[in-house]
């Protein structure tokens, strides 16, 4: 029988877990968690084993959102199929966090990257691919989420410069651990080891060929995650994941490898982009008025931040963009929402109509 324990199990969940099979009668359902997601297919790891599960019809036709299905990372509440190795998903769990960002392209859409994430593990490469504006969208994303951000910095052993790319992380992600690896060494995998204590569920973070598939393969021990050798003109790895996937480490924790992100895109229009931009909000914080827009007016700190060095001009236009990118994403969800009601609205009168029709 498999422990649940080692896959993040634990009173939370299972107090969630018994709240809902008695408010909903599903009292033929266990405990389960998605390892691995496609196409509305879930893999889920129950203590009786492996359960290619669908979502039930109730689930589908009540679901309105993204958020409505399963993710990887997610506890479900799953009833084994009769006679085969397969399960129907009938409920979530509560999520304890969410990383997510806006669906590649011009649809306004939210993709859920993992869920029920303790520790985001921001992976960058100690070469020309590290990339600060991405970092600094991983991180508010990574604030939003609920999840504690570590920045892993890979690739030492080839690196030219490492004290540089320490410096840049250093300049961004104010107070959040940085760890240097490398993954032929086995240099950093130590501090990953101890972070995911039992129980702990990570997610890794970043674009394609920063060697998340090779750092999950040196903290396994073998080779689970597809990767090949490295292009001599760039330092990058020439395979990297097509999916989000759940594993388990046998050290303790679980880490949750994702497909590389060129584009990152913000979804959630909130207070972690503060979080993420501290050091230009305590600027403004001391601005000699408190309606200052950091344009001319005078008193502003920001503005003398920028003239002094004090706060680069990257940075803040990174800031600014990152801000009218939230802002068009709430009022572009907002029109949808409003739609969404207006349709709902049209099909309920058309019901009351065809009822009253009929008597």
């Amino acid at each position: 029988m498999i422990k649940l324990d080692d896959y993040g199990w634990n009173l939370l969940h299972k107090d969630n877990f018994s709240t809902i099979i008695e408010e909903r009668g599903l009292a033929k359902c266990v405990p389960g968690r998605v390892i691995l997601e496609h196409k509305r297919m879930y893999r889920v790891i129950t203590e009786f084993g492996e359960w290619l599960s669908v979502c039930s019809g109730s689930m589908e036709y009540e679901a309105t959102e993204r958020r409505d299905f399963p993710a990887v990372g997610d506890w479900v509440v799953v009833e084994k199929m009769p006679g085969e190795e397969r399960g129907i998903i009938h409920a979530i769990s509560p999520r304890t966090s969410i990383f997510s960002r806006k669906v590649a392209g011009s649809t306004i859409e939210e993709q859920l990257i993992a869920v029920n994430v303790d520790i985001a593990f921001l992976v960058m490469s100690m070469n020309k691919d590290f990339n600060a504006r991405r970092l600094e969208r991983y991180l508010v994303a990574a604030y939003d989420s609920g999840a504690v951000p570590i920045v892993v910095l890979t690739k030492k052993d080839i690196s030219d410069n490492p004290s540089y790319y320490v410096e840049e992380a250093q300049n961004i992600a104010f107070g959040t651990e940085i760890f240097e690896v490398s993954n032929i060494t086995g240099e950093g995998l130590e501090q990953i080891r101890q972070v995911l204590q039992d129980g702990k569920t990570a997610a890794l973070l970043g674009s394609s060929g920063v060697g998340k598939s090779s750092l999950t393969n040196a903290l396994l021990n073998d080779q689970k995650m597809d990767v090949q050798d490295i292009r001599l003109d760039d330092d990058k790895g020439k395979h990297t994941t097509t999916h989000r996937e759940l594993i388990i480490i046998p050290s303790g924790g679980v880490i949750i490898d994702t497909p590389g992100m060129r584009e990152f895109q913000l979804w959630d229009n909130s207070d972690s982009l503060h979080s993420g931009f501290s050091d230009i909000e305590a600027l403004a914080e001391i601005c000699k008025f408190n309606d200052c827009l950091h344009n001319q007016e005078p008193g502003c700190a920001v503005q003398h931040a920028l003239a002094t060095g004090e706060l680069t001009e990257e940075r803040y236009a990174s800031y600014l963009k990152l801000q009218k990118e939230l802002a068009y994403i709430e009022q572009k969800t907002n029109q949808q929402a409003r739609k969404q009601a207006q349709n709902k609205r049209k099909n309920i009168s058309k019901h009351l109509r065809k009822h009253y029709t009929k008597k």
